[in-house]
This record gives C-alpha cells, structure tokens and sequence, in this order.
C-alpha cells in the first residue's frame, strides 16, 4: 500500500486533543533534558570519563526513540493528520524497535560501568578505556541494528490485501503485521523471540550486576555511604524497570492480550516511549552531583 491510517488510541478518540497537552510536556521535558545532559557532558572536559560518556549515548537514544514518534503522534492528536506513507511506516518501525534493543544494550554497559567503580574500582580506569567504551557503544549498536533488520524486511515482503487502518499511535511490528495477508506466525515468532531474548539476558545480566554492587554496598563501614548507594541503585532499577516492563507488555498483549482493553496496551506503549527519555536524564543526569552543580552554574551564568 502506498500509505496507512493510524488510528491514535482506539477508544479515546474525543479526548486525544487533551491527552496531547501532557504528551507534549513529557516531550518537551525529554527532549530540553538529554540535550541539557549532552550539551553539558561535551562542554566540560572534566566530565569526559566513561559513565559520562554512556549517559551520553542514553541522552542521544532517548531523543531518536521520543522524535521518531511524538511529532506524528501529536499531529494525530492535534490536527487529525492520520495519515502515514509505508516507507515513512515502515522507518518509523526501524528506528523504534531498533534503538529500543540499543537502549537495553546501553543500559547493560551502563550496569557493568556501575559494578566496576563500586566492587572493582582498583582496575576500573584500566577497563574502561576510551577504545573499549566505544566498542561497548558499537556493539550495542550494531546488536539493534541487526537483530531488527530482518524484522524490517519480513514487514516489507509481506503482501497487504485489508484494510490500511493500524490501530495503533505509531507503527508498531504487530499493529502493522496484522494487516498483512496470508501467513503472518514467522513475523510473529521472530517478534516475540527477539523481545524476550533481548530482555530476558540484557535485564538479567542488570539485575546480576545490582546484586553484586548491593553486596558490596552493604558491607561499607559507613552509613551515610550506604544509604546514598542504596538510593542511586534503586533510583537506576527503577529507571530500568519502567524501561523493560512496558515495552515487554506491550509486545506480548499484541499478540496473546485478546482481553486486555486497546485503548490501555496502546497508552502503554505510548508512555514506553516517553516517560523513560523523560526520567533518564532526571535520574541519571540531575541526581548526579557533578552535573546538577554544572547545570547550575551554567543557569546561573545565564
């Protein structure tokens, strides 16, 4: 087909014009946030150290993930713009599901970064090299890249004889699959093999690399030290759980979620999309006392 409707939040049509104004501040505080963060990491040279450096590849993730959707999302809301032509769709679904397997593999980098200075801090600076984070960041990109590809090409080869109408916000793999003629289970299995082993290994290897940090943390001396580690490592898990556990419903109710309601799976999927990129550089950026004093002192030169 040459284009495709899509159709908002199915349900909630009359109140899309209002749901649009909170939409638009999430997108707005994402967007003002990691570029915040990436303008601040590249203007001081201080900060040029490996967790900077993967708060940066998170910052410029976050702002492809939330761009690829919310300007179309908010002319749907807004101004009735229904309309999507199938390569838009279809780049629209690549740049989705592609950055969100880079941003599960940046935040398994950004755990390993976290386990190193806490319980390895002696052979930390000797890990971390420049060379090694950027191979760390190439390959979590080139992970996203490759595992969603022939995602990408399965959509494309499949012929679409139906109705043109995806009940869905933005093009979505499933939303877009279920309009397609003939036997669509190839592109449904690779969906759901890919969303659970991306996932399940990236979430445990997190939730291992917590664990151990956890450990470490508890047998500090002092209290104070104790609480604050406690405090930043709840505040990351907390981060990555509202990253993972969205995304992961959202797959798994498109395909088996027959008796959840449309308009919820798809509010999900809509906030997957917007409150991570909006609480990133919240959590990891402003909670962080290095760059909250440069932001500062930035406002305040201002």
């Amino acid at each position: 087909p040459s284009s495709f409707i899509l159709t908002g939040i199915p349900g909630l049509e009359d109140a899309q014009f209002w749901i649009a104004f909170p939409f638009c501040t999430m997108y707005f505080m994402a967007v003002l946030g990691n570029i915040t963060l990436l303008i601040v990491i590249g203007m001081d040279p201080s900060l040029h150290l490996p967790m900077f450096y993967f708060l940066s590849m998170l910052a410029a993730i976050d702002l492809v993930l939330t761009t690829s959707t919310m300007p179309k999302l908010l002319s749907i809301f807004w101004f009735q713009s229904h309309e999507i032509d199938f390569e838009g769709c279809v780049a629209q679904m690549f740049f989705i599901h592609s950055f969100s397997v880079v941003e599960s593999g940046v935040l398994l980098t950004m755990a390993f970064d976290r386990y190193l200075a806490i319980c390895k801090p002696l052979c930390y600076s000797a890990i971390l090299t420049g060379p090694t984070i950027a191979k760390l960041g190439l390959a979590a990109a080139v992970r996203g890249i490759a595992i969603i590809t022939p995602l990408t090409c399965m959509v494309t080869s499949l012929s679409y004889c139906g109705p043109r109408v995806i009940h869905h916000s933005y093009c979505e793999h499933m939303s877009v699959v279920k309009l397609a003629c003939g036997d669509t289970r190839p592109n449904s299995i690779y969906g759901v093999t890919v969303a659970t082993v991306v996932v399940g290994s990236d979430s445990m290897l997190i939730a291992v690399s917590y664990i151990l940090i956890l450990r470490e943390v508890i047998g500090l001396s002092s209290r104070e030290a104790r609480l604050k580690s406690f405090s930043t490592c709840s505040s990351h898990i907390g981060v990555i759980l509202l990253f993972y556990m969205p995304g992961l419903f959202s797959s798994y109710a498109q395909r088996w979620g027959q008796n959840i309601p449309a308009n919820l799976d798809i509010l999900m999927a809509d906030l997957y999309l917007l409150v991570p990129p909006m609480l990133n550089p919240l959590i990891y950026g402003m909670r962080t006392k290095v760059i909250r004093e440069r932001v500062l002192s930035l406002l305040w030169q201002k």
